[in-house]
C-alpha cells in the first residue's frame, strides 16, 4: 500500500437525469504512468474533475498519500499536490514564459516583482526538460509543444506529486510527442504518479504501465498494459464481447455508382491526414473508429466547418471549395452534428423555428417564408417523422432527445439535400427512437440520398452501412465493403491495427 499515491474508491457522481459515475475505483501508484481510457461519455472527464475539485462527489472516498481528502477546487487540489495539464494550454499567451510559470507566485523585492530572480527560476524550471529558451518572450511566440512543456513546468513547480495529462498530444507532431514522452518518463523515474488520457491507442502502448477502462460511467477494469492486447482494449471500450461480434444481420440498401462527393488525399492541419473516399448516391457510407480518430473531422470538412490545406474535395466530379457551412447548404449538403445540444438544437425556440432554420439560410436574409408557410412546412415534417409534440409551437428543449434528433433531421430534409452527414445520430436516445432514426436513414438511402453515417456503436454501423471507412489517429486506414467481411470483428481488428484493410 505504500506505493499508492492516489486512491479513489466507489466514486459516485450524479447530474440531473445522468448517473455519470457509478461506484468507480481508480488507483494510481508512485512512479507509474496510468492511462485512463474510454469512449466519449465514458466518465473519464467527470472522474478527473472529481479528483481535482471541479466537482464534488456524491459518494465514495478519495485518498492522497494514505489520507482522505476532499478537493474543493482545482486550486485546493494543487495545494494538495494534484496538478493538471489539458489539451488546450490554459495559460496566458500574451505574457512571458517566466510570468506564466510563476503567475500568482512571483518573487518580490520590496514593493516590486524581482524580475531577475523570476527569470532565473523559470529558466531553471525548464532545464529539467532540456529546454533552453528565452523566458522573457511571450508564451504565444513559441510553438504549442513548448507551451505544453511550460504548462507542465508550472504544474511541477508547485510541488505536484500527481500529474494529470488530459489529451496533451492532440496538437503535437511525432517529434514533439517523442520529446514530451521523454519528459514524462523522466518524471516517472523521479517517483511521480501520472494519469495519461488520450485517444491515440499507439501512444497508450508506448508510454503506459497500466490501463483503466471506463464505459458508461462504470469501471470495466484495470490492466497491466503488456497483458491487454489492443483489440481487447477496443472491445472493452466499445462494449462488445466476442459472442456479439459474429453473425450480425445487416439491412441492405440499394446503391449506384454515381459519386456525389469525394475526397482525394485531403489533409487539414491538426485534423486529418491524406484522406481519400467516395460517397455514392443511394448508399450509406459508415465511419468507424475510436474517439479522436478523425471521423467527425472528416464530416466537418465535407460541410465547410473546417478547411483542407491539401488535397481536393469534389462534388459530382468537380473540385469545390466549401468556404462555410452556408456554401455546403447551397450545394445541397446537410449535417446533423455530434453534439445535439451544443451544435444542433436551439432549445428556447419552438419546433417550427428550429425546423425552418436551414431552409431559411438557403433562401437568404431578404426572402422570408410567411408564417403560414412555416407552419405548413413544420407540420409536414412533424407528421412525416412522427415527432411527438403537441404542436409546432412547443419549445424544442422540452422534447425528448429522440424527438430533438428528429427535429434536426426535419430541418435538413426541408432543404431537400443530396448528401446527409449524420454524426452520432442515435447517441443519447432510447432504443425505440434509435430504431426509428436508422429506419429513416435507410428510407432516405433507398430514395437516392447519399448518407455518411458516423457512430460509436459498431452494431449500428454494420447493420446500416454498405461500406465502412475505418479511421485511426486522424487517418483513413482502410475500407471494408459488404463483400469484404463487413462485420464487427473485422472492424475491431482494423481499428486495433491487427489486420490491413
Amino acid at each position: 500500500m505504500d506505493e499508492i499515491i492516489l486512491e479513489a474508491r466507489g466514486i459516485e457522481k450524479i447530474f440531473p437525469g445522468v448517473h455519470a459515475l457509478k461506484k468507480v475505483d481508480f488507483i494510481l501508484k508512485r512512479g507509474e504512468i496510468h492511462s485512463l481510457m474510454g469512449e466519449n461519455g465514458a466518465g473519464k472527464s467527470t472522474l478527473i474533475k472529481c479528483l481535482t475539485g471541479v466537482y464534488g462527489t456524491d459518494g465514495g472516498i478519495i485518498k492522497f498519500d494514505g489520507h482522505e481528502i476532499h478537493p474543493e477546487s482545482p486550486l485546493h487540489a494543487i495545494s494538495i499536490g494534484i496538478s493538471s495539464v489539458y489539451q488546450e494550454v490554459n495559460l496566458c499567451p500574451n505574457i512571458s514564459v517566466a510570468e506564466n510559470i510563476f503567475a500568482g507566485r512571483q518573487p518580490i523585492k520590496g514593493p516590486f516583482v524581482d524580475w531577475k530572480t523570476l527569470e532565473a527560476r523559470a529558466a531553471h524550471a525548464l532545464e529539467r526538460f532540456d529546454i533552453n529558451i528565452d523566458v522573457r518572450r511571450s508564451l504565444d511566440s513559441y510553438p504549442i509543444a513548448i507551451q505544453q512543456m511550460v504548462a507542465i513546468a508550472r504544474a511541477l513547480d508547485i510541488s505536484a506529486r500527481v500529474l494529470i495529462l488530459d489529451e496533451p498530444t492532440s496538437s503535437l507532431d511525432k517529434q514533439e510527442v517523442a520529446k514530451l514522452f521523454g519528459v514524462v518518463r523522466k518524471l516517472r523515474g523521479e517517483g511521480m504518479g501520472i494519469i495519461f488520457i488520450t485517444h491515440f491507442l499507439d501512444q497508450v502502448y508506448q508510454i503506459s504501465d497500466r490501463i483503466t477502462v471506463l464505459r458508461n460511467g462504470e469501471l470495466i477494469g484495470t490492466y497491466k498494459t503488456e497483458e491487454l492486447p489492443k483489440i481487447d482494449l477496443v472491445r472493452k471500450m466499445v462494449g462488445k464481447d466476442f459472442d456479439d461480434l459474429v453473425n450480425v444481420s445487416r439491412v441492405h440498401a440499394k446503391t449506384s455508382r454515381d459519386v456525389v462527393i469525394s475526397l482525394e488525399k485531403v489533409s487539414a492541419h491538426q485534423s486529418v491526414e491524406n484522406v481519400s473516399l467516395e460517397l455514392r448516391r443511394g448508399e450509406v457510407l459508415g465511419f468507424a473508429g475510436l474517439l479522436g480518430s478523425g471521423r467527425t473531422e472528416t464530416a466537418n470538412l465535407m460541410f465547410g466547418i473546417d478547411h483542407n490545406n491539401a488535397g481536393v474535395i469534389k462534388l459530382k466530379g468537380a473540385a469545390v471549395r466549401l468556404a462555410s457551412p452556408k456554401d455546403a447548404i447551397l450545394r445541397r449538403i446537410a449535417f446533423c452534428p455530434e453534439d445535439r445540444k451544443r451544435d444542433g438544437i436551439i432549445g428556447e425556440l419552438s419546433v417550427r423555428e428550429n425546423i425552418i432554420l436551414a431552409f431559411q439560410a438557403r433562401l437568404g436574409i431578404f426572402r422570408f417564408k410567411s408564417l403560414k408557410q412555416q407552419y405548413e412546412l413544420a407540420d409536414q415534417y412533424i407528421k412525416l417523422l412522427g415527432i411527438a409534440t403537441p404542436d409546432a409551437d412547443k419549445k424544442l428543449g422540452d422534447l425528448s432527445g429522440g424527438n430533438q434528433q428528429k427535429v434536426i433531421l426535419a430541418r435538413w430534409l426541408a432543404t431537400e439535400p443530396e448528401v446527409m452527414l449524420l454524426d452520432e445520430p442515435t447517441r443519447g436516445i432510447d432504443v425505440g427512437a434509435k430504431a426509428e432514426i436508422m429506419k429513416l436513414t435507410l428510407d432516405l438511402c433507398r430514395d437516392g440520398m447519399a448518407i455518411a453515417f458516423i457512430s460509436s456503436e459498431l452494431d449500428e454501423i454494420v447493420r446500416i452501412s454498405n461500406r465502412v471507412v475505418v479511421m485511426r489517429d486522424r487517418a483513413k486506414i482502410g475500407e471494408i465493403g459488404e463483400d469484404e467481411g463487413l462485420d464487427q470483428e473485422n472492424i475491431l481488428k482494423a481499428i486495433a491495427g491487427e489486420v490491413a484493410v
